[in-house]
């Protein structure tokens, strides 16, 4: 058996404009000037407090849970009027179904989301039935600690290498590095495909459709479902 483990903004769904809004909404809870975009973007992938962290610096981390909460309200309001709604990227949906066709692999997720955002993703894109274990910042630290790979390893006893880290940031592939198991970065998210090189993908995907063949390498089993 062989485990699949996603990240999910940047990865499965193109969150750039709604994450932008909550971070905005943060910095205005605490009287701060948002950050350029690239800058902000650059954390996307950690848990919401080291997020915040990070962008405001040692001296005002301080700020972060506030900061983070009026991110989380901001989230939960525009979600229930329908505007929180993150598309998924182009060919997310077919590499999705053309891997739960194998009786061989197992899909998961690890992310810096809360579960209650993984949930909304799974909900208004009809995921269900696809993941066989969820690993969410609310019960893990935040990337790229390995916990959430080893907690992933751990519910679906899936040797670490037999399974692959999918995921668009330095941050998934450091986390895939620490835990043992095949880091693959995808370039359409928010770290360049270098970067993701240097933080220790074993190699990094342009669009799913190549999604198929890069696992049959990094794992070496048929590309053919079983």
């Amino acid at each position: 058996m062989y485990l699949v483990i996603f990240d999910c903004d940047g990865t499965l769904v193109d969150s750039q404009h709604t994450i932008m809004h909550g971070l905005e909404i943060g910095f205005e809870a605490v009287g701060l000037a948002m950050p350029d975009r690239k800058t902000a973007l650059s954390i996307v992938g950690l848990s919401l407090e080291r997020a915040f962290e990070e962008l405001v610096g040692p001296d005002r981390a301080h700020l972060a849970r506030e900061m983070a909460k009026a991110y989380r309200a901001a989230k939960v309001a525009r979600r229930k009027t329908g505007e929180d709604l993150d598309p998924l990227y182009p060919g997310t949906r077919d590499a999705l179904n053309r891997l739960a066709l194998r009786d061989d692999i197992l899909l998961g997720i690890a992310t810096g989301k809360a579960r209650r955002g993984v949930d909304h993703m799974v909900e208004v894109h009809d995921l269900h039935n696809r993941f066989v274990t969820i690993q969410t910042a609310d019960t893990s630290p935040s990337k790229p600690h390995p916990d959430m790979i080893l907690q992933a390893l751990g519910e679906t006893g899936v040797d670490a290498t037999r399974t692959v880290m999918v995921g668009d940031t330095s941050f998934d592939m450091e986390m895939a590095r620490s835990a043992g198991v095949h880091g693959l970065g995808v370039s359409w998210g928010y770290h360049a495909g270098p970067a993701l090189t240097r933080a220790g993908a074993r190699t990094v995907i342009d669009h799913f459709d190549e999604l198929d063949a890069a696992l049959a390498t990094l794992l070496n089993f048929d590309q053919e479902p079983a």
